[in-house]
């Protein structure tokens, strides 16, 4: 029998496969033994989930919120504190202001019928303190449209001022120029207000209102505007008298008439 001879030896032919061979499908995975239609478990037992790592939170805390909302309530707890203490002090009395001012005598206090009297009487009178807040007056005031004098004016007329609001403004006789000078910016001109040098004064300067007074050392200090604040106009025991038309002139009374 003849042998036929062989052909050339076939190659076979290499057919590449990608992850969509087939008609567009996925190639089929290779089971595991599993029963059809149940997926394969994760580690941890759950059913087609993946374990999951914990997420460790940091213990640390942003303080910077806290202290933002702390100042923001310290403000507000400030701005009503304020607000409480604003509108207890603007319905305090003007004699409640009044003894608030350090230094200040309440001559009213002590009730006393030498300064209480409101009797007009001609020629000197005797005062219980120098210089006088009250007591028996002249029967004309001493101008005090803010009038400024030089000398001495006589007590009887600048109570009678007192009577009407006026605060008369006195400071001792040799007082330096520059304290002088200081204390009649504040007068000079302002309506229920007069200055004046007084003999045998103990201080510097002192401040009266009609039984109220204040003694201090210096023009600066800070207690004769309060003083002029809270008084002026406020002490007068008889609201709505006029400053204008006294007396102007300096030195002391003129003796009573004979017979008064």
């Amino acid at each position: 029998m003849s042998m036929s001879t062989p052909g050339p030896e076939r190659v076979p032919s290499t057919v590449k496969v990608d992850k969509t061979s087939g008609q567009g499908k996925p190639p089929a995975q290779k089971t595991t033994g599993s029963k059809p239609g149940n997926r394969p478990q994760g580690k941890a037992g759950g059913k087609g989930r993946k374990a999951v790592t914990p997420v460790k939170v940091s213990g640390s805390r942003n303080w910077g919120p806290i202290a933002l909302a702390g100042v923001v309530v310290l403000v507000a707890v400030g701005i009503i504190g304020y607000g409480v203490y604003a509108s207890v002090k603007g319905t305090e009395s003007w004699q409640d202001k009044a003894a608030a001012i350090k230094g200040v005598v309440d001559y009213r206090a002590q009730k006393n019928p030498a300064i209480d009297s409101q009797d007009h009487k001609d020629g000197p009178q005797t005062y219980v303190t120098n210089p006088p807040v009250g007591g028996a007056h002249n029967p004309v005031w001493q101008n005090c449209m803010g009038d400024v004098y030089a000398e001495p004016i006589a007590s009887e007329h600048a109570v009678h001022s007192l009577e009407h609001g006026a605060v008369w403004v006195t400071y001792k006789q040799g007082l330096g120029a520059d304290q002088v000078a200081k204390l009649q910016e504040k007068v000079q001109g302002k309506d229920f207000m007069l200055m004046s040098p007084i003999a045998n004064l103990d201080k510097n300067i002192s401040l009266q209102a009609w039984g109220y007074q204040l003694k201090v050392d210096n023009a600066d200090d800070e207690r004769i505007d309060e003083f002029i604040k809270v008084l002026r106009l406020n002490a007068s025991l008889e609201p709505g008298a006029a400053c204008s038309s006294g007396n102007t002139t300096t030195g002391p009374v003129q003796a009573a008439p004979a017979g008064k």
